[in-house]
């Protein structure tokens, strides 16, 4: 997953920015944020606090990590059967 280069507490006050009335072409082109990035994070992240973004980042980050780990394990459990059938 590609790290984004924006904190969640700079997310926040992009957005911020632009509740209070700047305009979206205006903020893309001062922090250099793409408009499509910016309308997907005013999309996924509008109205939340910085707080609150920063922990469904973690959420999401271990979320990850959990289905590695599964497809990791399910592949581990395939081979077993495999190598359990062979033998028999």
């Amino acid at each position: 997953m590609k790290k984004s280069k924006f904190t969640p507490t700079q997310i926040a006050k992009i957005l911020k920015e632009f509740e209070l009335g700047k305009d979206a072409e205006t903020l893309s082109r001062e922090y250099g944020v793409s408009k499509a990035t910016f309308y997907k994070w005013r999309q996924r992240y509008g109205g939340m606090e910085a707080s609150e973004l920063k922990r469904i980042k973690q959420l999401e980050e271990e979320n990850t990590k959990l289905k590695r780990m599964y497809a990791d394990l399910a592949l581990e459990l395939d081979m077993a059967k495999y190598i359990i059938e062979k033998k028999l």
